[in-house]
């Protein structure tokens, strides 16, 4: 299993095939039995109001093509990745 294909599907918009769900792929986790999940976001509803993510088996996404909607972290593992920060932390982001 290649951990970086995976980790590429964060960001980009993503539909379950079998609830019919919508959004954004914005986690991705692996789990102790050999499971790799992702976390879809929904768009914000015409209220403004952001509803509940779900978590689906990548094996039932069907994944856009493109861009991802976001610049994603740059995930780099061992001493020299200490102190780093994602997008989300970068001063003039919020």
């Amino acid at each position: 299993m290649n951990v970086k294909i995976h980790l590429d599907l964060l960001g980009r918009r993503a539909e379950d095939r079998v609830t019919g769900f919508k959004g954004v792929v914005c986690s991705i986790y692996f789990d102790l039995y050999g499971c790799v999940q992702a976390v879809i976001c929904p768009q914000v509803d015409k209220d403004g109001k952001q509803g509940d993510p779900h978590c689906y088996d990548v094996s039932r996404l069907i994944v856009s093509e493109g861009d991802p909607v976001m610049e994603r972290p740059n995930y780099e593992f061992g001493p020299v990745a200490e102190g780093r920060k994602g997008p989300a932390e970068k001063p003039g982001f919020l």
